[in-house]
């Protein structure tokens, strides 16, 4: 239910009109204090629209108690002066956003979708922390190695403080889990989740700070970016080596000065968000390049934190394959020969590539004890191990640029010139392989025949 409040009649008409048009169920008030009143009731309202100057109490004071007592409703304040210090106070009292009169009603219309969507979310992320916060508690980090142990002590270490974190290590070690064990104690509200490397630069700039109405072809509408959806809560920015250099100095000034603007927008927004990153490069590597800004690196390392890969602390496994185990709903046992053949793997693709060869071996194994012909031929041979290179360098020798540019000119037709998947199809970010092409000189697949370097 929205509420609006102004002691103009015929304004209040209008937009209980147009929101009722919307499908909105509407209540109205001539002032504060008959707000103030219609809410005392109990009446399970989500969003306000109030003016500021009416006679009695203001529509900013409204708003601060409106906050502090119903912190549930998001408000939007509309003012007839184009005054940005009442819009900076009315953000400061705790509004979701304000307008200045006279206004296109589409554009409130959306501005209370968008204050509902927030309220949406923010529900949503309570229900999420409630019912699964045993989930990610730091001691779901299974493994009794002194390697995953100091993991666990660090994490806890730095939980309580706003410190920022970067979590570092391979693919599939858990450093999501991590980060969200250091949030589960950390007593925030929301976790907020964005994988960086899988998003363009101009969409995940949009994702993370948010845009404007019409700031771009296709910006239909006001949108909330990821810092915002945050609030107080954590922001874990996954893969942030893989950002584009543009992308880096926005991330600096979030670390730096705690501010950001929304794409197509001017006003200034503070975020409380604490920042945990995670990253599989060696960003100290990706520094020497030029790839990653050296004070942006500064920034972020405050607290690194190193999950091994799983190959440096096997001695995890059982514990492990129980819990794996336990989840899957498989408690039929396993044969000794099983462990020993997940002992004796490599494991590349680290706790990742163990929960998947689990889960299916489970599935196939049924209500029946777990057998070694359960598990996948190339952990039962030990493939990764034993394997040696396929490629063999001729006796004539080879130009490595030459094969390197064939295998990226190969990759890019077999993907039909898409980028993104022709990078991983070589192993690589999307970002090195911009490089690389700008090396080679590879041009005329797409747009960006231009490559994005640093």
């Amino acid at each position: 239910m929205i509420l609006v409040v102004d002691d103009e009649p015929k304004l209040r008409a209008l937009l209980s009109m147009a929101l009722t048009a919307e499908g909105m169920e509407v209540k109205e008030a001539e002032s504060a204090e008959a707000a103030l009143d219609l809410l005392g009731r109990g009446d399970a309202i989500s969003a306000m629209i109030t003016d500021v100057r009416m006679p009695g109490m203001s529509g900013l004071d409204l708003v601060k108690r409106v906050r502090r007592e119903h912190p549930g409703i998001e408000c939007i304040v509309m003012t007839a002066y184009a005054d940005s210090g009442t819009g900076v106070e009315a953000m400061r009292n705790g509004a979701f956003e304000y307008v200045t009169k006279p206004f296109e009603m589409d554009e409130m219309v959306l501005l209370i979708r968008s204050a509902l969507e927030k309220g949406r979310l923010r529900e949503e992320v309570a229900e999420l922390r409630v019912r699964e916060a045993d989930r990610y508690q730091m001691d779901r980090i299974i493994g009794d190695s002194k390697a995953i142990q100091d993991v666990i002590r660090q994490a806890r270490m730095v939980a309580k403080r706003d410190t920022t974190v970067v979590v570092r290590g391979k693919s599939g070690t858990g450093k999501e889990l991590v980060a969200r064990g250091i949030h589960a104690e950390s007593g925030r509200d929301a976790f907020v989740a964005v994988n960086c490397g899988s998003l363009p630069e101009n969409l995940l700039d949009s994702e993370l700070f948010g845009h404007e109405k019409g700031s771009f072809p296709g910006a239909h509408a006001h949108k909330i970016g990821y810092f915002e959806r945050a609030g107080a809560g954590t922001i874990f920015l996954d893969e942030i080596g893989d950002v584009s250099p543009a992308m880096q100095v926005k991330l600096l000034r979030v670390l730096q000065d705690r501010e950001f603007v929304r794409v197509g927008g001017t006003r200034v927004i503070r975020t409380q968000a604490r920042v945990i990153a995670a990253t599989h490069l060696n960003l100290e590597e990706e520094v020497k390049k030029g790839a990653f800004r050296e004070d942006l690196y500064f920034r972020l390392n405050v607290f690194p934190i190193f999950v091994p890969s799983l190959v440096e602390h096997l001695e995890d496994v059982p514990a492990m394959v129980d819990a794996f185990l336990t989840r899957f709903g498989h408690r039929a046992g396993i044969t000794e020969g099983v462990l020993t053949k997940l002992m004796e793997y490599s494991w590349p693709g680290n706790v990742r590539e163990l929960e998947n060869c689990l889960e299916r071996a489970a599935i196939i194994a049924g209500n029946m004890p777990l057998e070694t012909i359960h598990l996948p031929e190339h952990i039962r041979l030990k493939r990764v191990l034993d394997r040696p290179s396929a490629f063999r360098l001729p006796e004539t020798g080879l130009s490595l640029d030459e094969l390197e540019k064939s295998l990226i000119l190969q990759a890019l037709e077999i993907k039909a010139g898409n980028k993104t998947r022709a990078a991983g199809m070589l192993g690589i970010t999307r970002r090195a392989l911009y490089s690389k092409m700008h090396t080679h000189g590879i041009k005329g697949y797409g747009p960006e025949e231009t490559p994005e370097v640093p």
